[in-house]
């Protein structure tokens, strides 16, 4: 019977399942080199957390590894119901939750090392995080897609620690009654990238997509509707996509430092963004709040046929 102990996080209605103890070894390199290991030699763990029947599509996991770098609080690979993360801005948030629950680290700044590189990261007295992203940035500005039964819309290419396609021509009510119809829309977009060749940069899929709207919050300054790799929505206003967000309205002259961005997801809930300037680069920060609601010890019986977990049913 092998034994997963993990910590369960939710940061502004989206779970992060933290794994602490009985991960698999995947040696002492570069995070980006242990992702890799994690993808080609251990894929059946990633599945076993947080596919059904111990998780959901929803769920994003957390591997917390040694980290190479000094400094590091902690080092740490994302995974979902389908893959890989090269950072998660709701699970980075959901990990420094944990790790001070946990009494590993104490209020004031640390670093994380992630597949997608080292980011900043503030725990605060009262229990908020702030993240200090990777750099973010535009690769493409107004492309423009024609989709059956939508019609044509435009959005932009942005990095954020992920790619996205970032739509805000799009007509559509986003609101938690319409999410049949925004999970369609966002499926047909993904499929027409995919379709057409339209990519981020090194020919990386562009594997999640943000639609964008006027908010209902008064504080807030936009509402999001998000669709993540393995088929659900992003139930928070998503760390990297805000990240790629605010990078897109830094290029255009809508934004910049010493402003707040407040991001209102499609549940309500809301996350703060700020930029710095560094030598030309955007550096957001996402500032959001998780909270503990379990510890747990998985349990993956050799008699259960299932015990790795089921395959998503959504696909692309």
């Amino acid at each position: 019977m092998k034994r997963i102990r993990v910590i369960d996080s939710h940061t502004a209605g989206e779970p992060t399942r933290v794994v602490v103890e009985g991960g698999p070894a995947l040696g002492t390199g570069p995070m980006t080199a242990r992702m890799i290991c994690f993808r080609d030699r251990f894929d059946s763990f990633r599945s076993a957390v947080v596919n059904e029947p111990r998780g959901s599509d929803t769920l994003v996991g957390a591997l917390l590894c040694e980290p190479c770098r000094a400094g590091c609080a902690a080092g740490v690979i994302f995974f979902n119901n389908v893959g890989y993360l090269g950072m998660c801005g709701h699970g980075a948030i959901g990990v420094v939750s944990t790790l001070g629950y946990l009494g590993r680290i104490q209020p004031g700044r640390h670093r994380l090392e992630t597949p997608a590189g080292t980011i900043a990261a503030s725990l605060q007295a009262s229990g908020e995080v702030v993240i200090e992203n990777v750099a973010s940035y535009r690769l493409a500005k107004g492309v423009a897609l024609e989709l059956e039964g939508y019609g044509r819309l435009t959005g932009d290419v942005a990095w954020g620690g992920n790619w996205f396609f970032l739509s805000e021509d799009h007509g559509l009510r986003l609101s938690e009654d319409n999410i049949d119809c925004l999970l369609e829309c966002t499926w047909k977009i993904r499929r027409e990238l995919r379709h057409r060749g339209i990519t981020g940069r090194d020919r990386r899929e562009i594997d999640h997509i943000a639609l964008y709207a006027p908010p209902q919050r008064a504080d807030a300054d936009s509402r999001n509707f998000v669709l993540c790799p393995g088929g659900s929505y992003d139930r928070s206003p998503c760390g990297t996509g805000t990240s790629a967000r605010v990078a897109c309205l830094v290029a255009d002259g809508r934004f910049g430092p010493g402003q707040t961005w407040r991001q209102e997801s499609i549940i309500g809930s809301l996350f703060e963004a700020t930029v710095r300037l560094d030598q030309g680069r955007i550096v957001p920060s996402i500032k959001g709040a998780a909270f503990v609601t379990a510890e747990a010890t998985l349990l993956l019986d050799p008699r259960d046929p299932m015990r790795m977990g089921l395959k998503p049913m959504a696909s692309p």
